[in-house]
């Protein structure tokens, strides 16, 4: 087994690694728009504190992170076989969706989508989990 913990992405907000190949599978933890330095992807918040949260720039976030760390263990997208995805709000599943569609058809993996009350920050409004599959 090898478990990675990447410094130039997010850190986990506990013990846990970003991602962990047992055999051939590769397991990446949830995942979410939040960068390295605590930032966030797909949020605005203006002047009067108003806040603009964006499903398809954070869904595009999520994504190219998990692209990322699978590729720190020499695996890709075309890699995975199973997506879990958390919304906070099923009203975004169409925003959500539609993007999923440019990095994955009716050929790529098996996916689970579950509405939760809340993610580890309130500005987030997705996380994804991904298990890959590359031999060795």
């Amino acid at each position: 087994m090898e478990s990675k913990t990447l410094e130039d992405k997010a850190k986990p907000r506990g013990n846990y690694p970003h991602v962990k190949r047992v055999g051939d599978f590769i397991f990446v933890s949830g995942t979410s728009s939040r960068r390295a330095d605590n930032s966030l992807v797909g949020v605005q918040v203006d002047e009067m504190g108003t806040t603009n949260l964006d499903i398809r720039e954070q869904t595009v976030a999520v994504l190219d992170n998990i692209a990322d760390i699978l590729s720190r263990v020499g695996a890709t997208l075309d890699d995975v076989v199973d997506v879990t995805t958390f919304l906070v709000n099923m009203n975004d599943f169409g925003g959500y969706n539609a993007v999923y569609g440019e990095y994955f058809d009716a050929e790529g993996p098996t996916r689970t989508t579950v509405a939760v009350h809340q993610l580890p920050h309130p500005h987030l409004l997705i996380e994804i989990k991904v298990i890959a599959y590359k031999p060795l």
